[in-house]
């Protein structure tokens, strides 16, 4: 039952994302792979997170990996094609759309504290682990969290 509800409110962002123009730049396809995905690389993540943000308009995987390791905000001893754990990828979800976060993130923009950041604001499921890889679900689920409080502060 939770399962089909979890699937359900993908379906809904997704539909959210197209019709609000959000995720223009993604296809259906592409979506459709990502939701397939069990674990997501970090080029793959990259790419995503920085087209969701508007941090960057990059159609290449690779560049949008680069992008965001020369910013810091992907650790620089990462492969593109490497699964992605998630306390990478809070950094790059804080640092890509530029949420202002706690006092000790401030100071150290780590992804330790990010993850922190990220879990403190409810939008990390409860039981996930930072060394856990994101799957693409996952990513579209933290996605939308994060986007429905972005526009929510507009």
């Amino acid at each position: 039952m939770v399962h089909v509800l979890y699937k359900k409110y993908i379906i809904i962002l997704i539909l959210s994302f197209c019709s609000a123009g959000i995720l223009s730049a993604q296809t259906a396809a592409e979506l459709e792979t990502l939701l397939k995905t069990s674990a997501v690389t970090y080029a793959q993540a990259a790419r995503f997170i920085l087209k969701a943000s508007e941090a960057a308009d990059i159609s290449s995987s690779r560049e949008a990996f680069n992008f965001a390791v020369q910013r810091n905000w992907l650790p620089k001893n990462v492969s593109p094609d490497s699964e992605a754990r998630l306390d990478d990828i809070s950094l790059l979800f804080v640092q890509s759309f530029n949420l202002k976060g706690s006092l000790f993130f401030s100071l150290f923009k780590n992804k330790h504290y990010a993850y922190r950041e990220l879990s403190a604001r409810g939008i990390l499921k409860s039981k996930s682990d930072p060394l856990m890889t994101v799957s693409g679900e996952h990513l579209l689920y933290i996605t939308g969290k994060i986007l429905s409080i972005v526009e929510g502060n507009k």
